[in-house]
């Protein structure tokens, strides 16, 4: 498949305009050149006058459906094909692949699972190296990796009971990844983002968005509080044409209570002492994605044992699924005996030398003897 560094096409087959718009966005931080069609004819005449090398085809089509488009479009294009679709039973999933798709999500999907499944897809067939960057671009980088760092926690924060780490590995073309923690009164606030893009963009972005989040520490209700600083971040974005994925949490650390709001990161999960790992839904859009969006707040219970564990995409690009993600994702927790042993085997599943996005983990752990003891733990980054 013919491609260039520079200057991919791809055709976004969607009729809802919000889920096209958001679709757009996401494949442009990728550098495509999109193309939107609002139902599945257009689409089809779309993929043949771009000869686009991806397509995002909806199944729910006003005209002909997506499998329908799927076969046409095997007659005469051999671009990559990600379908999505909002009926998950097994047989829909079947007859999309059947048809020549190349892999599927389900809607409501998160930006940072869609942007690795497409990253997987093109790894099949990769592109030649970039040009090297010139002084001016690499000194931007080494100004902008500075910034970057800056917004990790300085303070230590004590928890009975709990043993917290973070890590964070950038790469070379430094994207938004940071996460942020504080202390209070009842326990710790915690936030986790990525601004979409690279270079000083990004981490100009990213340096607001933790501004803003703490400007708002004192709200009494997470969704209040959110919900007025994502207002707050949306009117920076605008200016720009980015977006941010959140993941943001506050601990209440004597009952384990952990009220959390996730704006499209997905890449929160949940290991409890015993039972199933399981992943945390996101409530809704990226921030800066659709204004005067509001995020409910859900709440997680986290028992003696168990563990919150919140990474970027840099580690689910390093996997081919979804469900190899998670289950690497629950033997590497599993595995340590503390969170920052825990947050080092999280970074390795994407190596350093293959990674192609910033890597970050953060791990909440509860011990297993909380009810007992009543040392204090230091939260380590």
């Amino acid at each position: 498949m013919a491609s260039t560094p520079t200057q991919r096409h791809a055709v976004v087959v969607e009729d809802d305009a919000d889920i096209r718009g958001l679709l757009v966005l996401i494949l442009e931080q990728l550098d495509f050149v999109v193309t939107e069609a609002p139902d599945g004819l257009s689409g089809v005449e779309a993929v043949r006058e771009t000869n686009a090398e991806l397509v995002t085809l909806d199944v729910n089509l006003p005209d002909i459906d997506g499998m329908e488009v799927c076969r046409q479009l095997r007659e005469f294009s051999d671009a990559y094909i990600l379908m999505l679709t909002a009926r998950a039973d097994e047989i829909d999933r079947l007859n999309g692949l059947d048809t020549g798709a190349d892999d599927y999500i389900n809607k409501p999907f998160s930006p940072k699972e869609l942007q690795a499944r497409i990253r997987a897809l093109f790894r099949r067939a990769r592109t030649p190296a970039a040009p090297a960057e010139d002084a001016r671009q690499t000194d931007e980088l080494a100004r902008a990796a500075v910034v970057q760092k800056s917004l990790l926690p300085q303070e230590t924060v004590r928890l009975n009971n709990y043993d917290v780490a973070g890590a964070f590995r950038p790469t070379r073309s430094v994207g938004g990844d940071f996460y942020d923690w504080y202390q209070t009164p009842s326990g710790m606030h915690l936030t986790f983002a990525d601004a979409m893009g690279k270079g000083m963009g990004a981490a100009l972005i990213a340096a607001t968005v933790r501004a803003v989040m703490r400007s708002v520490a004192d709200t009494p209700a997470i969704a209040d509080a959110f919900n007025s600083a994502s207002a707050t971040i949306t009117s920076d974005l605008d200016q720009s044409g980015s977006f941010v994925t959140m993941f943001h949490a506050r601990l209440n650390s004597s009952t384990g209570l952990l009220s959390y709001i996730d704006a499209g990161h997905g890449l929160g999960l949940h290991v409890p002492a015993v039972g199933a790992t399981r992943r945390l839904v996101s409530a809704g859009p990226p921030v800066g994605i659709l204004e005067g969006q509001q995020w409910p707040a859900a709440e997680l219970q986290l028992d003696p044992g168990d563990a919150l564990v919140i990474v970027s995409d840099g580690v689910l690009d390093a996997h081919d699924s979804l469900e190899d993600f998670m289950r690497n994702v629950e033997k590497a927790v599993r595995s340590e005996a503390t969170s920052d042993e825990a947050c080092a085997a999280l970074l390795e599943l994407a190596p350093a030398a293959t990674a192609e996005d910033d890597v970050t983990a953060v791990v909440v752990r509860r011990k297993p003897n909380a009810g007992l003891e009543g040392n204090h733990q230091t939260i380590r980054h």
